[in-house]
């Protein structure tokens, strides 16, 4: 016998066209109106599933980022070194235009186009996505301030990527970080104490210099980060201020950086503890103002994180899928076997939802005017960031249990996949500050509220139906009920909505298995556990689809 040969083993998935090979995304392009876009998306699918680079991901999360807080004669430098695959895999997204094309090219579709583009480069790495999400939801903040903006859009528009740790005058393209919170209240931004004071008069466009502290500062490498700070000890008001990384005379901005955290995933990015030593800041939008101007930040960072775990999901049920279909165990290959076949249908269901949800928020933010877009972004926005980014942990670490002992071993992407998956859960607020804003949201738009449960409503789908009661209902609890409660109303919103979806852009047999599954299914709800009512052929024709064979 000789061993060192191997049998039934599974080739790698490299070499494969991420968009070409996903019906449901070229559907979704074409219905929201952006096949303009359709061949840079094609020529970015083909780049994405390449060997070169998954191997530049593999890389990129292998060799981590090195902190080196001073230089050999002592000097304070706080310059964090990166592995070369982390500069290509941030070109890339330069590249393809992912940190600013709804702003560089604004067009009809701009917001759906990059979010599809997104959701390809999310499925190879996530790490470089936080440098580009950051800079991608700065821009609409730093338009407001004209005289700034001015000196910045250049270098924030360039499609291609500045790795040199120099001064913005000096820099052709620049990334634009976040630091919010503050080791004593993390999602609690208004318990910060960082002080910023005037170097003259004060107010908006004024310098500052801040003292204090940021918990979680955001790739510390970018070349200037949007940070919340009081410009009065006694009051609790909170200001923005653009902080860059060097002073405009080219000396070193004061922003020393204590360490970087050592995380669970996200490994290729760093993410670290600072403190500010009278570093220089200009003050972005009205004094005390700091957290309504960074508040549709939040919407946009809160999708990407949505877009990046659907784009996880996505990955690991290719790999779930093209796994079953190489490997045999008992006689036959996985994927003839009718309870695997029963657990990658339902996968590839949630992972279709998820996508069509996804790209039906990108497409709220190119329609800001329409009332009940609009709610679908204020509303439905942080209820998807809760849902589908808790789904995830769960999504991935099914797809792992798919390849057996295979999945769990570090050689293989699976591991890395499912490391990955918690990060969007606690980014940008964790599920219960999620449920809370999305109570809030209807608080502020009721009306947004109505039209979406009219949405519901007029699809005369019984399920569908009857779920827009059961949300109406919630609704008239009292306020403590409702809260206690939100994690709850914000799954059925998210559920009642993704079917409605489904049932728009699906084939009506998938629409109807994912109706079936969520809505009328008598058991607790875990992966594999669709029943008799969704037949072995749909099951099939759902695994198809969601991977076509080759």
């Amino acid at each position: 016998m000789n061993t060192s040969v191997a049998e039934n083993q599974v080739p790698d998935f490299v070499d494969v066209n991420f968009y070409a090979n996903d019906v449901a995304l070229q559907h979704s392009v074409l219905t929201h109106k952006a096949t303009w876009h359709a061949a840079a998306l094609h020529a970015l699918g083909e780049t994405c599933g390449s060997r070169h680079n998954l191997e530049l991901a593999e890389q990129a999360n292998r060799y981590t980022p090195e902190l080196h807080t001073h230089d050999r004669v002592g000097t304070r430098i706080d310059q964090v070194t990166f592995h070369a695959s982390w500069h290509q895999l941030l070109g890339s997204l330069r590249q393809h235009h992912l940190h600013a094309l709804p702003w560089s090219s604004p067009s009809r579709g701009a917001h759906v186009a990059r979010a599809a583009a997104y959701y390809l480069h999310a499925q190879t790495e996530s790490g470089s996505l936080c440098p580009t999400t950051m800079t991608f939801a700065a821009i609409p903040v730093l338009q407001n301030e004209p005289r700034l903006f001015a000196q910045l859009k250049e270098k924030l528009f360039a499609t291609h990527h500045d790795a040199r740790d120099l001064p913005i005058a000096q820099k052709t393209s620049i990334l634009v970080g976040m630091g919010m919170t503050e080791k004593q209240g993390g999602s609690d931004v208004r318990s910060n104490t960082t002080l910023a004071r005037p170097l003259g008069l004060g107010g908006r466009g004024a310098e500052y210099l801040l003292n204090g502290h940021k918990w979680f500062f955001s790739a510390p490498m970018c070349d200037a980060h949007l940070v919340l700070a009081r410009t009065d000890a006694a009051s609790a008001a909170l200001s923005c201020f653009f902080v860059p990384r060097w002073k405009p005379d080219g000396s070193k901005n004061p922003i020393h950086i204590q360490r970087l955290k050592e995380k669970l995933g996200n490994r290729s990015n760093s993410s670290s503890e600072v403190e500010f030593h009278d570093a220089l800041g200009v003050m972005v939008g009205e004094e005390g103002r700091g957290i309504p101007t960074i508040i549709e930040m939040a919407n946009l960072t809160r999708l990407d994180c949505v877009i990046g775990s659907a784009a996880l999901m996505r990955h690991a049920l290719c790999q779930a899928i093209h796994h079953a279909r190489h490997r045999h165990a008992f006689g036959k290959a996985l994927i003839d076997q009718a309870l695997m076949r029963n657990v990658l249908a339902d996968l590839a269901l949630e992972s279709e939802a998820a996508l069509h949800l996804m790209m039906q928020l990108a497409s709220a933010l190119d329609a800001p005017d329409d009332p009940l877009l609009r709610a679908w972004k204020r509303i439905v926005t942080p209820a998807a960031k809760f849902w589908i980014c808790k789904r995830a942990l769960a999504f991935t670490g099914e797809c792992m249990e798919v390849w057996g002992g295979n999945g769990y071993v570090e050689t293989g992407p699976m591991a890395r996949l499912y490391r990955e998956a918690p990060v969007n859960s606690i980014w940008e607020g964790s599920g219960n500050v999620m449920c809370l804003d999305v109570l809030r949201a209807i608080a502020r738009d009721p009306e947004g509220m109505h039209l979406l449960l009219t949405e519901l409503r007029d699809s005369s789908n019984s399920d569908l139906l009857a779920a827009a009661d059961n949300l109406l209902s919630y609704l008239s609890l009292p306020a403590d009920q409702q809260e206690n409660a939100a994690r709850h109303f914000a799954q059925s919103l998210v559920l009642a909505l993704q079917a409605l979806l489904m049932c728009r852009h699906a084939p009506a047999a998938v629409a109807d298995a994912f109706i079936t599954s969520r809505f009328k299914a008598r058991t607790e709800r875990v992966f594999g556990s669709m029943d008799s009512r969704i037949a072995l052929g749909v099951q099939m024709m759902i695994i198809e689809r969601a991977l076509p064979a080759n």
